[in-house]
């Protein structure tokens, strides 16, 4: 029997986080706890979690500090919890590296569904890839190194990033709805609230050098989701 995922919590509400280390014990995985930011930036490294829920506001030092020192060097999954709707949060932490976030006050049941989906994808690139290479032309994609490059230049996608390019690549020149990248990559039903996402969508157009005004990698249509364009 293989061991269970560990996820790594940081939380300084006790009470939220001995509820949420109960449940996530409760579905199988292997859990610890820090309540203080940079004691996070200590621990997390050395403890190689598979996963770290992590809050916005701590003490020692916040929850976009905590992300942008670890990612550089952790291949784990980050979901990110904030106690503010505000796309201003969810975007800073996207864009730092998260893979997720949730906002409070955190719903168990959704919090755990999201988690389990980015479990899932941490697992899946550990794993063997027998068809590794997409090749789109200009746009290459190595889903066994899980590498990007656009016209040989190296492209730095986030985990979930990744996830998200390689499920349209695979359904190249088809309209993907929101609804099926929810599902699918996020393991939630869409609420048609939700904006992460589209936020994805923008770095990795960002990234790809993609002019969102006229994209020639990942096109927007309107009031359905996003086609991954065929090459010409």
């Amino acid at each position: 029997m293989s061991d269970p995922l560990h996820v790594f919590v940081v939380e300084d509400d006790t009470e939220l986080a001995e509820l949420l280390c109960e449940r996530f014990r409760g579905a199988g995985y292997a859990v610890s706890h820090v309540g203080n930011g940079a004691e996070a930036i200590e621990r997390i490294p050395a403890a190689d979690p598979d996963l770290v829920v992590l809050d916005v506001m701590l003490p020692g030092a916040d929850g976009f500090t905590v992300c942008r020192r670890l990612r550089p060097a952790f291949e784990g999954g980050i979901l990110m919890l904030t106690a503010r709707d505000d796309d201003l949060d969810q975007i800073e932490g996207l864009e730092l590296g998260a893979d997720d976030y949730v906002v409070k006050p955190v719903r168990t049941r959704v919090l755990l569904a999201r988690l389990e989906a980015l479990a899932r994808r941490v697992v899946a690139r550990r794993g063997p890839v027998t068809d590794d290479a997409i090749d789109l032309g200009a746009l290459t994609i190595d889903r066994a190194r899980r590498e990007v490059a656009v016209a040989g230049e190296p492209v730095d996608l986030t985990t979930t990033e990744f996830d998200l390019l390689v499920y349209l690549a695979e359904r190249v020149g088809t309209v993907v709805d929101r609804e099926a990248l929810y599902r699918d990559l996020a393991g939630i039903a869409y609420d048609g609230i939700d904006r992460a996402i589209d936020v994805h969508v923008s770095r990795i157009r960002q990234k790809l050098g993609d002019d969102p005004r006229q994209p020639q990698w990942i096109k927007t249509v309107r009031g359905v989701g996003y086609q991954l364009a065929a090459p010409r």
